[in-house]
């Protein structure tokens, strides 16, 4: 065999191993991974496209340095210019037609990126790439053919007005064609390949921000015949129509395109970045899938805040916690007081604690400001127009240090061991795709679907058994063993399941776990949602309901006592360390946080005490939780029921507290 040929067949191998890698979640017998070698907040960093210097450079890293900051995601955007009327229209600023910045993927780019990288890491800073400039997934080099699709309108095209190459215009890629993605990318990795020498950099990938009226449109060629193949009937006459006329085959169409989007895009994604010495940090969220199973397939999981609640975190880390991630990160702090550029430069500390103490008890354990603008030596003058301001003349520059210590010290106590849980419970993603849209009220920039499961919750009654979210693709693989559900890296006592709908699929993997003994809260009687209905459905789900095991009481069912019981019990997340406990109590008022905050949102003066009765390895006892102004709570549980508060405390400024500021959605 020739050289070229040997070189070849080990491109092609190398290139198969990492493709393999992708095709399963990853299982509890593979190793955790931290990317990361520290928790300091890292920041991302916008590049405006001007020219961009070493020394520019140099001191903006130096500064994040000094401010204990841990590293940084370069973000390439459009010249400041480019929203000239926005600009002056929220912050009275103008700025100049500027064309002096370094060509897009030109040697000049690339090694202004090299040398960016590599002083991070002289300093210990990590430094990670969103790849491709802005967002969503969007080249100039995508021809229209190649680009996103929607049924029954040629011309349709989504073009990506605020990206470095501005005024040209890129193009959104076809997301359910990988060949495409693998053309989009094939330039970027070239551009990024001597970035890629020293520490382990992540690609980044931004939530999903698709034209929403395009959302339950989304087309590719070939699509229809998939969808007929897989469900026995022709979609083309309801597309014709409209897929919201019928939820049931708007169903079908969601499963088809959640399997295509993982296949074509989310796993290939994270197999190109492993293929250049990179590892995969995504954002799922919003993307029409089943969004627990995209997650599995990615490398570092990412959830966003605040104009997504806190509250569907939980659903990041449980797919982290499922998949063996430890990891999971946040894009924090978007938009806190609305959108765009409410309060910016005006941002209150004790705000940013309690926006982040509300991450941490969802399980984020590594924080992303979002975040700094790049700045010239001498100025500081650029802003990014959805942030809060990281840079050396915000409200916040004070505080930092303080605040990033504060931060890393809970991400380091909630990254020990495994993510610890009692209870799965079904994720209701049917539920939310019959549902179809959100109400009015409840739609904002990028918030369409209710199939996002931007507003969902565990019920009430489980809190105290620390749930996690599971969905089909675990509960298939998952078995009941030694009188525990084993799914993925968790093991559970038992399954709640409090949903209207239920796939086949899903019906089937329960009923083969409750089968073997599992305990089941099944709050409801289930329905079918597909639009071809399977005449073993009815079979299955009354064999189900026939067991001993299975219940609508939940109170009855668990001999197993929750970790914690009492009144208002405040948010929580658990670590499991050879079955100790790192439990992180999370200030009361973050129950209250939503989009959009309202400046000075965490003023109190008020102590909070919560009773707690603790259950653990066979021991109980009483935990009184005292929580003083703007503080939340560590504690260690050692499995003899003793246990030791750990020192978290951090105190801010007292906040102002100012009038609301009228929320701005468009621009």
């Amino acid at each position: 065999m020739s050289c070229g040929k040997k070189i070849f067949h080990f491109v092609l191998l190398v290139s198969t191993l990492f493709l393999f890698a992708c095709e399963k979640p990853v299982s509890s017998q593979q190793e955790s991974v931290f990317y990361y070698e520290n928790t300091l907040p890292k920041t991302r960093w916008w590049w405006f496209a001007t020219e961009i210097t070493k020394p520019d450079i140099r001191h903006q890293l130096n500064w994040l340095k000094a401010n204990n900051f841990g590293g940084v995601e370069i973000a390439w955007v459009y010249p400041l210019h480019r929203y000239q009327s926005m600009y002056k229209r929220l912050y009275n600023r103008h700025y100049p037609v500027d064309t002096t910045a370094q060509k897009w993927l030109s040697s000049e780019w690339t090694e202004v990126v090299t040398y960016a990288k590599q002083y991070a890491d002289s300093l210990g800073l990590s430094c990670d790439f969103t790849f491709g400039s802005a967002w969503p997934v969007a080249a100039k080099y995508i021809p229209h053919a190649e680009g996103t699709q929607i049924y029954g309108d040629s011309s349709f095209k989504q073009l990506l007005t605020f990206a470095w190459e501005w005024p040209d215009t890129a193009m959104v890629i076809d997301h359910l064609k990988k060949e495409i993605f693998q053309k989009f990318a094939a330039p970027i990795n070239q551009a990024l390949k001597p970035a890629m020498a020293g520490s382990r950099s992540a690609f980044f990938t931004d939530s999903w921000e698709i034209k929403l009226n395009a959302t339950n449109k989304i087309w590719t060629d070939g699509f229809a015949e998939k969808f007929k193949q897989r469900f026995g009937y022709d979609i083309i006459p309801f597309m014709e129509d409209s897929l919201d006329n019928f939820p049931e085959v708007r169903y079908d169409y969601m499963m088809l395109l959640s399997d295509q989007l993982i296949e074509n895009y989310y796993k290939p994604f994270t197999a190109n970045a492993r293929a250049q010495g990179a590892f995969a940090r995504v954002q799922c969220l919003a993307s029409p899938t089943d969004v627990m199973e995209a997650y599995s397939y990615v490398d570092l999981p990412e959830t966003e805040a605040l104009l997504n609640n806190p509250n569907y975190s939980r659903i990041v880390s449980s797919a982290a916690a499922l998949s063996g991630r430890p990891e999971v990160s946040s894009e924090s702090f978007t938009c806190m007081y609305g959108f765009p550029g409410t309060n910016l430069r005006e941002e209150q500390t004790a705000d940013l604690k309690l926006l982040a103490d509300a991450l941490f008890a969802q399980g984020v354990n590594q924080v992303f400001y979002h975040g700094m603008p790049y700045n010239k030596v001498g100025s500081d003058s650029a802003d990014f127009f959805a942030t809060v301001y990281v840079g050396p003349n915000g409200s916040l520059t004070e505080e930092l240090p303080r605040l990033n210590a504060y931060m890393a010290k809970v991400c380091d106590y909630m990254r020990k061991g495994k993510t610890y849980s009692n209870l799965a419970v079904y994720v209701p993603l049917e539920d939310k795709i019959m549902a179809g849209p959100y109400p009015k009220e409840r739609q904002r920039v990028w918030v369409w679907g209710q199939y996002e499961m931007r507003y969902i919750w565990p019920s009430a009654e489980t809190e105290g058994y620390h749930p996690l979210w599971i969905n089909r693709s675990f509960l298939e693989q998952a078995r009941w063993e030694d009188g525990q559900l084993k799914a993925g890296d968790q093991r559970f006592k038992g399954l709640y399941v409090d949903v209207e709908y239920m796939d086949i699929r899903s019906l089937k993997a329960i009923l083969k776990l409750a089968k073997a003994g599992m305990p089941l809260c099944l709050k409801k009687n289930l329905r079918q949602p597909n639009h071809v209905k399977g005449a073993e459905f009815g079979k299955l789900l009354s064999d189900l309901r026939a067991l001993a095991n299975v219940t609508d009481d939940f109170n009855a069912l668990f001999s197993t006592p929750p970790l914690f019981s009492g009144i208002d019990l405040p948010e929580y997340w658990c670590r499991n360390v050879q079955d100790t406990l790192y439990c992180f109590f999370a200030q009361p008022q973050t129950t209250e946080v939503a989009y959009p905050m309202v400046s000075g949102e965490s003023f109190t003066n008020n102590s909070y005490l919560r009773k707690l009765q603790v259950n653990y390895m066979g021991n109980s006892f009483p935990l009184h939780l005292r929580f003083e102004p703007y503080q939340s709570l560590m504690y260690k549980i050692f499995p003899d029921g003793s246990y030791e508060q750990l020192d978290i405390s951090f105190v801010p400024k007292t906040p102002l507290i100012k009038e609301p500021t009228p929320q701005r959605m468009h621009f």
